[in-house]
C-alpha cells in the first residue's frame, strides 16, 4: 500500500473540483475503466505529491503539464518527483497541455503503447532483483514524451 500525506485532502479535492481543460478532456477518456479495462483515479495524493491521474493495477501515473513545468525550477521538481516515484515502483509518463489538447488520439496511443511495456518486460527485472542495472535516469526519459 502507498503511503500518503494526509494533510494533501483537500488540495487535492480542490485540484479534482477545478481540474484544468487538458486534465478534464483526458479523464474523459481514462475515466470508467475505458482504456482497457483499467482503473484510473485523478488528483490521486502517493506520498507528498498529488499525480493528475494514477492507474494503481500498472502502478502508473500520467501528469498533464502546463508551463510552469517548462521552467528549469519546474523541470527539477518534476524530475525529483519523477525519480520518487520511480523507487517505489511506479511509472511516470508525461504530456503537455497542448498535446492533450491538440493531439488527443497521439496521447491515447502513447498511453496504450506504454500499457503492455510496463506489464511485461520490467515486472520480471523486478522479480528477479535486476530492476538497480538499469539506470533510473534513463528509464524515466524513456517515458516522458514532450
Amino acid at each position: 500500500m502507498l503511503t500518503y500525506n494526509k494533510s494533501l485532502k483537500q488540495l487535492s479535492r480542490n485540484l479534482r473540483r477545478n481540474m484544468t481543460d487538458a486534465e478534464r478532456l483526458l479523464w474523459s477518456k481514462l475515466r470508467g475503466k475505458q482504456l482497457n479495462g483499467l482503473q484510473f483515479y485523478r488528483q490521486k495524493i502517493i506520498d507528498n505529491y498529488i499525480v493528475d491521474f494514477y492507474c494503481p493495477k500498472l502502478k502508473l501515473v500520467i501528469e498533464v503539464d502546463g508551463g510552469q513545468h517548462y521552467s528549469a525550477e519546474g523541470r527539477e521538481k518534476d524530475k525529483k518527483r519523477d525519480n520518487d516515484m520511480m523507487r517505489v515502483g511506479i511509472t511516470v509518463l508525461r504530456f503537455s497541455d497542448r498535446e492533450v489538447l491538440g493531439q488527443l488520439d497521439v496521447v491515447l496511443e502513447k498511453i496504450w503503447g506504454r500499457l503492455s511495456f510496463i506489464k511485461s518486460p520490467l515486472t520480471p527485472l523486478c522479480q528477479r532483483g535486476e530492476m538497480e542495472k538499469i539506470d533510473p535516469l534513463d528509464y524515466a526519459n524513456t517515458l516522458i514524451f514532450k
